[in-house]
């Protein structure tokens, strides 16, 4: 049996290359693969308290986090592709919306 803080640590490792991925990055793309990332650090800390504790409602939280971060991929990219298109960069430094 793998202990609880095993996964914990885990889960704050890949929270923490999620963050330095967020604040580092310049590209739209990467930075969403890192909320993504983040998204996943935290379902892996609701799942491992779940498991602990014998308890399922860990579980259907993350099911409903997993739910809300599937529509959030598909607006996402849909949003990345519209910004794409209309600026022909990826790169957060040189998106600048309000300017023509």
């Amino acid at each position: 049996m793998v202990p609880l803080s095993y996964y914990l640590a885990l889960s704050a490792i890949l929270f923490c290359l999620g963050v330095l991925g967020f604040l580092i990055k310049h590209n739209i793309i990467t930075i969403f693969m890192s909320i993504e990332l983040m998204l996943n650090a935290v379902n892996l800390s609701f799942v491992a308290f779940a498991a602990h504790l014998g308890k399922l409602s860990g579980e259907v939280f993350v099911f409903f986090v997993m739910v809300v971060a599937a529509a959030e991929a598909a607006v996402g990219l849909a949003i990345i592709i519209a910004v794409f298109r209309s600026r022909e960069t990826l790169n957060v430094d040189k998106v600048n919306l309000l300017k023509l």
